[in-house]
C-alpha cells in the first residue's frame, strides 16, 4: 500500500517496490502475492466488516434514525497487449470506452456511497462462458456476480439501501435479488424494455416515438439547476410487477431524439430525487478513474491469475484507507478530493525524508550509509 500511493507514473511490482523503503529483493513480493499462504478472501471480510463498523460508529454520533446507502454496481475491464499470453485469466471482453472487445481481464464490483463515505466494496472476476468451458471453470454471467455482491452485503434493518445499476444489469433476476433483501433498485433501462400502458406491450423507444409529444411533458429542475423533460410512466415492465420508468430528456425535448429511461422500484419517490439519487451512480466511475489513474490498478505485469487478484485485494485495502484519510482530514468548508490526499501523503512522506537526513546529519552518520539507506546514489 506505502509503495503504491508513493510510486508517480507507471506503477508495475519493480517501481512499487523501489518506493516501500525496504531491501527485500524483488522476488519476496512476488512470492507473497504468488505463493503465500494468505487468504484474500478473509482479507476482503475482514476490511467489510471493519468499514461497515466504521460507517456505524460514525452514524450513531449523529443519531440518525434511519441512514441511506447507494450500493452501486458497474463493471470494468483492465487491458493488456494482444502479444501478452503467459498472463493467465485474459480474454477478448467488451470495453465500453473502445466500442469493440479488447484482450483484458474484467471484474464486476460495487461500491458504497452513504454519509460522506465513497469506499470500493467488493469484486467478482468475470470470465467468459467459452473461457469457462476451456478452462472447466463454473460460468457465472456478470448478473450473477452482482447478485453475489447483493446477498453478501451486510446491511441492517434500519437501513434503507438504493442499488444503482446502469443499463447491463438491470434484469428481472436482480430485481428479484434486491426485493428479497428489502432493497431498491434506481437503475437505467435499454430502449427495448417493454412496457403495458393500458394493457399494451410495447417497447419503450417505440412508445416515446409514437405517442409522446411535448405538451405530455413536465419540466424538472435538479438542485444543480439542470432541466429535464419528463415523461413518468408506472405500470409493468417486461416481467416486473408494477414500477416507475422516467422518459427523460435533458435540457429541452426534441422530437426524433432518444430519450434516457430510469426504472426506480421506490413508487412513493418524486422525480427530483430519482433524478438526484441515479448522479450517485458517477461515484463508481469516479473510482474507476482513480484506480487506474492514480493507483495503477491495471499495471500489473504478473502471470500468476491468484497474484493479480491478491493485487487487487491490496488496491481495495489501499483505496480503503485513502477514503477514511480523506473523511479525517476533510472539512465542512473545504472537503478535499482523493487526488488531494494521494498528493499530501507523498508531500508529508518527503518531509519525513528531509527531517530523516537532517537527523542524521547531525548524528554525523556517514553520507554512504544515509544514501544506502535512501537507496540513492552519489
Amino acid at each position: 500500500m506505502h509503495g503504491i500511493l508513493l510510486c508517480e507514473g507507471r506503477k508495475t511490482i519493480t517501481s512499487i517496490r523501489n518506493h516501500t523503503g525496504q531491501y527485500r529483493d524483488l522476488s519476496c513480493i512476488t512470492r507473497f502475492l504468488k505463493e503465500s499462504t494468505w487468504c484474500k478472501n478473509r482479507v476482503q471480510r475482514r476490511r467489510i466488516q471493519f468499514l461497515m463498523e466504521r460507517i456505524r460508529r460514525s452514524r450513531q454520533k449523529k443519531e440518525d434514525s434511519r441512514s441511506l446507502f447507494f450500493f452501486i454496481i458497474d463493471d470494468t475491464s483492465f487491458k493488456k497487449n494482444k502479444s501478452t499470453k503467459r498472463m493467465e485469466g485474459l480474454d477478448f471482453h467488451f470495453a465500453h470506452d473502445d466500442g469493440k472487445s479488447v484482450w483484458s481481464h474484467c471484474i464486476v464490483t460495487s461500491h458504497l456511497v452513504t454519509d460522506g463515505f465513497s469506499l470500493s466494496w467488493d469484486f467478482r472476476p468475470y470470465f467468459r462462458k467459452e473461457y469457462c468451458e476451456k478452462h472447466n471453470l463454473p460460468f457465472k454471467s456478470k448478473n450473477d456476480l452482482a447478485i453475489q455482491m447483493i446477498e453478501d452485503y451486510p446491511a441492517s434493518d434500519d437501513e434503507l439501501v438504493y442499488v444503482l445499476m446502469d443499463s447491463w444489469y438491470t434484469s428481472e433476476k436482480i430485481v428479484n435479488a434486491c426485493n428479497v433483501k428489502g432493497f431498491h433498485i434506481i437503475a437505467a433501462l435499454k430502449s427495448n424494455r417493454l412496457i403495458a400502458p393500458a394493457g399494451i406491450r410495447i417497447s419503450l423507444a417505440d412508445f416515446t416515438s409514437q405517442y409522446i409529444q411535448k405538451s405530455d411533458l413536465r419540466p424538472v429542475t435538479t438542485e444543480n439547476r439542470e432541466t429535464y423533460w419528463i415523461y413518468q410512466y408506472e405500470g409493468p415492465l417486461a416481467d416486473i410487477e408494477n414500477v416507475n420508468v422516467l422518459m427523460s430528456w435533458e435540457n429541452a425535448y426534441e422530437s426524433g431524439k432518444k430519450p434516457f429511461f430510469i426504472l426506480c422500484t421506490d413508487k412513493s419517490m418524486d422525480v427530483v430525487t430519482i433524478l438526484r439519487y441515479y448522479d450517485v451512480r458517477w461515484h463508481i466511475e469516479t473510482g474507476y478513474r482513480y484506480f487506474k489513474d492514480l493507483m495503477g490498478f491495471d499495471h500489473y505485469q504478473l502471470w500468476s491469475f491468484q497474484a493479480i487478484e491478491r493485487f487487487w485485494v491490496i488496491q481495495f485495502l489501499t483505496q480503503n484507507f485513502v477514503e477514511l484519510q480523506r473523511q479525517e482530514w476533510s472539512k465542512p468548508n473545504a472537503p478535499l478530493t482523493f487526488g488531494d490526499v494521494v498528493r499530501r501523503i507523498r508531500h508529508d512522506y518527503f518531509g519525513e525524508l528531509v527531517v530523516y537526513v537532517y537527523e542524521q546529519a547531525l548524528a554525523k552518520t556517514p553520507l554512504f550509509d544515509i544514501l544506502k539507506r535512501l537507496k540513492l546514489n552519489a
